[in-house]
């Protein structure tokens, strides 16, 4: 017998709702690394128009993780429910790694373009 809709949907927020955090706390730690390590070259990019671009691609970054709920809801309807639930930490994972790829090339981008037009660029 299949579970209720409700009973898997509950069972997916309860555990990927407390990871979101680490999510957005391991896209941050990129973000701030590149800042750091760029300092004091990276001072330029302290904009306004680089917090709305952060803002508005830690907003997208969020929608990303929202896909895995599609996965998991897709997983715990299959015939491997019972290892999918001990296994999804691997979805976690993978997302994790390639999500990190986005804000690592757009970091290493913006920080190019505006080092190249800052008068402290020799």
């Amino acid at each position: 017998m299949l579970p209720r809709f409700g009973e898997i949907a509950a069972d997916a927020m309860r555990y990927w709702e407390p990871r979101r955090v680490l999510y957005n706390l391991v896209l941050t730690g990129v973000v701030l690394a590149h800042f750091i390590t760029a300092w004091p070259g990276s001072r330029v990019l302290l904009a306004w128009n680089t917090l709305f671009e952060l803002i508005f691609l830690g907003v997208l970054a969020n929608v990303c993780y929202c896909a895995a709920y599609a996965v998991d809801l897709f997983a715990q309807y299959s015939a491997l429910r019972a290892v999918w639930v001990r296994r999804r930490w691997v979805l976690l994972a993978v997302g994790i790694t390639f999500a990190l790829v986005y804000p690592h090339a757009t970091v290493m981008r913006a920080s190019a373009f505006e080092l190249q037009r800052s008068p402290l660029h020799g």
